[in-house]
């Protein structure tokens, strides 16, 4: 999925705790807040799995979430008279950084 489309999503849950954001992804109906939350769900295992059961997910909160651009996918579409079109599937990098900190 294009950046573009995943930072609109990014913006609405940073900075919140991780259950709120989880809730607020699961209202949304773009297919970008799926992917988002299941990053967010991920990273809050693997935080709460390291500290050795320290940290809970209540406690938990998003400290850095971005999204960058990652490769671009080139295709041709044909069009009339011999001209192509070039389109871009573009992909991108997530990044989802939690913490029990405030």
């Amino acid at each position: 999925m294009s950046p573009r489309k995943m930072r609109v999503i990014a913006n609405v849950v940073r900075n919140k705790k991780v259950e709120e954001a989880v809730g607020l992804l699961d209202l949304m109906p773009k297919k970008a807040a799926a992917i988002i939350s299941k990053a967010i769900k991920s990273a809050a295992a693997n935080a709460e799995d390291r500290s050795g059961g320290d940290a809970s997910v209540e406690t938990l909160r998003i400290h850095l979430i971005s999204v960058d651009g990652g490769t671009i996918a080139k295709r041709w579409m044909p069009r009339s008279m011999g001209r192509a079109n070039r389109i871009n599937h573009r992909t991108s990098h997530l990044t989802v950084v939690v913490t029990d900190e405030k």
